[in-house]
């Protein structure tokens, strides 16, 4: 095999890898379905189609202990389906751990790992035990894997022609691995027509010149052979599937029929013609990689079969791909920021066609800005999808009763955000269940349901999506976590901590309430991975405490990871971008709005409401700044857990389109600086973190208490 086409192969591969992920993820959500007793009988076709697809696929690259055991699921599969298995609550929870089991088989191939022989052995033999079979099933087929045949009185006699168009190979289908799966359901007895087989010289490798005369006989019925050619259309092969009478006599060995051998050997033509009727040929040979289908056998579920004037609506693109696409939209984006920033000196009347070329420019790029981040968007089901089986297995290993309510799994997020919350999400949920919900008995004696119920929410918020962890259990101890916090000696005996910062403590690293470390908790690793991965992408975490009640955990993150629409301030001279996002409004306070308060710090009335006033000079340590809120103007946003505070600048330099660049993986980690970007004049901005300035500046007051009044006599 050539360098090039081990290299197309390895595409293939990765796209079939890619297909598996989405399958399994596809069946562990309708399993769950299943598991709670609200699917349907579909259902059974969706898990089976989904097996069924896999063991296909993986057949088709050599796969053979993946296959082994997917032959026997989709076994399994196919008598719940057919109704010869009665699914009960034990067979579904079964057919999860199923699930898991492929997926090792799935992930070892991935890895180029082989896995022990008696990996999921006991899962195995309990799935054929479901049909009355062995544990071992027969070697499976490397073709794509049609359904089990359903018992029947006697063996049925089937004449099956296939006749396959010249380019048939060209659309993925080997007819040697059809024939080999028509051999798995019953006895199958082949004729060959060699007659269309030219010369050598005038032959070409990718077309296909033989067909066949097929006699199968077993307890198969037509839906089970017609299953074999699931994915050969019309226009690359006539099949034709016709009953024979039963007791129809089978000709002798000799007779032009003879009893088809899985194994290698074949039939082959006399010693010099130099090629064999039905002769295995290596996949790079029989399949040239500039024009085979990777994955013929192997179909999403939700897509329409192959088939003649049939299209598909959507095409597969690597990741990477898109995050080139998406840094080169945010090169575009700058570029036209410096060029509106260069040609700001003219006017419609000098120059009319230069204005209005600017003009739709700004006006294509954001169209395009956003035709590339919805690209990327994904619903945030496929993340959702987990907690189900998670909260049913870690609510049994318990001993707890927990009841899952999800809402907005249609919400869309950046797919690379998506990514980030697999493990914060994970960590959540089991604190929820560990520390959250109480026992059933305890719950009870509190005049509660013996269920909990934990809900998990998705929706978009402010421009940014919010994602919300909430149980009905007994929130957070506070005095104990105080005293564990003072035990650990993450905070002084004597120290004075506010509710919401004692909340926070949790987050620490190596905190915990456990009493003994377990499966589920008790290392002190969790919460603050938590926050950190949050943070890691310019989201937050907020806790929502009520004793006795629940705890509300609620992740505010930002739609995309690459582009935002932001207000440029500046303070001292010195350029910073806001979210446009939490910007409420802004105003210059007169003299009587401002105040300081006693144990608070500054704050301005707006409308009847003190707002916390948050000096940013003071918190970078800016020289030069505007220091009198009077003088300067003060820009109300509102932070991600509803508290507004006002942030005071020195003037608003105007909205402008940014590109998000990562300060961490840049630079370091900033406090109150979620990211940067780069403006139109080649400068740094830095983009301000609403909420860590909230926190900064509560800090700030605590630490260095004026007197009331000072605020007004400050001079600038």
């Amino acid at each position: 095999m050539s360098e090039d086409q081990s290299y197309d192969l390895s595409r293939f591969k990765a796209t079939y890898f890619e297909e598996c992920a989405e399958l399994l993820a596809a069946a562990e959500e309708t399993l769950a379905r299943l598991q709670a007793g609200e699917g349907e009988p579909e259902d059974l076709n969706a898990v089976f189609r989904c097996v069924h697809s896999i063991k296909g696929g993986g057949g088709a690259f050599g796969f053979e202990a993946l296959v082994r055991f997917a032959h026997v699921f989709e076994t399994a599969m196919d008598a719940l389906r057919s109704g010869t298995v009665t699914l009960t609550p034990a067979i579904a929870d079964l057919l999860v751990r199923g699930t898991d089991r492929l997926g090792d088989f799935v992930r070892a191939a991935q890895d180029e790992v082989t896995l022990p022989p008696d990996h999921a052995g006991e899962i195995r033999a309990a799935l054929a035990a479901l049909v009355g079979s062995e544990a071992a099933p027969a070697p499976a087929p490397p073709a794509a894997a049609a359904a089990a045949p359903p018992p029947a009185d006697a063996p049925a006699v089937w004449s099956i022609g296939l006749a396959p168009a010249p380019e048939m190979l060209l659309t993925g289908n080997d007819p040697q691995l059809l024939l080999r799966e028509l051999a798995s359901l019953g006895t199958l007895e082949i004729e060959v027509d060699s007659s269309r087989l030219p010369t050598l010289v005038a032959m070409a490798a990718e077309e296909s010149y033989l067909s066949w005369r097929l006699r199968l006989t077993g307890r198969c019925a037509r839906a089970d052979i017609e299953a074999v050619f699931e994915f050969v259309n019309t226009a690359s092969a006539e099949v034709t599937i016709e009953p024979v009478t039963p007791a129809a006599p089978v000709e002798e060995e000799g007779e032009g029929w003879g009893l088809f051998a899985p194994p290698p050997a074949a039939p082959a033509a006399e010693e010099g013609e130099g090629w064999g009727l039905f002769a295995p040929l290596p996949a790079a040979e029989a399949h040239p990689p500039a024009a085979v289908d990777p994955h013929p056998a192997t179909p999403h579920p939700a897509a329409p079969r192959p088939g003649g004037g049939i299209q598909t609506a959507s095409i597969r693109v690597d990741l990477d791909r898109i995050d080139r696409l998406v840094n080169m939209v945010g090169e575009l984006v700058i570029t036209q920021a410096m060029l509106g920033q260069q040609a700001s000196g003219f006017s419609v009347e000098s120059h009319p066609e230069l204005v209005q070329g600017l003009q739709e420019l700004s006006h294509h790029t954001r169209e395009l800005q956003e035709s590339v981040m919805a690209i990327r968007a994904q619903p945030v089901k496929a993340l959702f999808a987990r907690a189900p089986r998670l909260v049913r297995d870690l609510a049994q290993q318990l001993g707890k009763q927990a009841r899952l309510v999800m809402s907005g799994e249609a919400t869309e997020v950046d797919k690379t955000v998506i990514e980030h919350l697999s493990d914060p999400m994970t960590h959540l949920i089991r604190n929820a269940l560990d520390h959250g919900i109480e026992p059933p008995d305890e719950r009870i004696a509190r005049g509660k349901p013996a269920e909990g119920t934990l809900h998990l929410g998705a929706e978009h918020r402010s421009g940014r999506i919010v994602i919300e962890i909430a149980d009905d259990g007994n929130g957070i101890d506070r005095r104990r976590v105080f005293d564990k916090a003072v035990e650990r000696g993450l905070i002084d005996r004597g120290a004075t901590l506010t509710d919401e910062q004692i909340d926070q403590l949790i987050f620490l690293p190596g905190f915990s309430t456990a009493a003994k470390v377990s499966d589920v908790s008790g290392r002190g690793v969790g919460m603050d991975v938590v926050r950190k991965n949050i943070q890691d992408i310019g989201g937050r975490v907020v806790v929502q405490n009520s004793p006795g009640q629940g705890t509300r955990f609620v992740l505010s993150l930002p739609l995309t990871l690459a582009v935002m629409d932001g207000m440029l301030v500046s303070v001292g001279g010195r350029r910073y971008v806001l979210p446009l996002t939490n910007i409420v409004e802004s105003f210059r306070p007169t003299p009587q709005q401002a105040r300081t308060l006693v144990n608070i710090g500054d704050v301005l009335t707006l409308r009847g409401d003190y707002i916390r006033l948050v000096r940013l000079h003071q918190l970078f340590e800016i020289p030069d700044a505007i220091t009198q809120p009077t003088r300067g103007l003060v820009v109300v946003v509102e932070t991600d857990g509803g508290d507004r505070v006002g942030l005071l600048v020195d003037e608003l330099l105007g909205q402008q389109q940014v590109v998000i660049k990562s300060l961490d993986a840049n630079y370091r980690p900033v406090e109150g600086i979620s990211a940067a970007t780069i403006l139109g004049d080649g400068c740094v901005a830095l983009i301000l973190d609403v909420g860590a300035l909230r926190i900064m500046g509560e800090r700030l007051d605590h630490t260095a208490p004026r007197a009331e009044g000072a605020l007004g006599a400050t001079a600038d």
